[in-house]
């Protein structure tokens, strides 16, 4: 424990000799820039990935409904028949 307080001290110590003031607005900046631009892929990646789901989904409709006209021997008018 007295090994660890020594070492903060002369950290303290060291830091306050140096006094380098760090300039972090401009890495604040980037950082803010860059979530910006991967929450804004994200909404795009999230609405076609709906836009995809909702044409599956029509798709897969679709081939239910023609496979049971196919099934039952129905067939729309102007089709040709078996």
């Amino acid at each position: 424990m007295l090994v660890a307080h020594f070492l903060f001290t002369e950290l303290c110590r060291i830091n306050e000799d140096q006094k380098v003031a760090l300039d972090l607005d401009p890495y604040v900046k980037k950082l803010l820039n860059a979530r910006r631009r991967v929450v804004l892929v994200n909404n795009i990646l999230q609405n076609a990935q709906e836009r995809l789901r909702r044409l599956n989904h029509s798709v897969a409709k679709e081939t239910a409904r023609r496979r049971a006209m196919l099934d039952s021997g129905v067939y729309p008018p102007g089709s040709p028949s078996k």
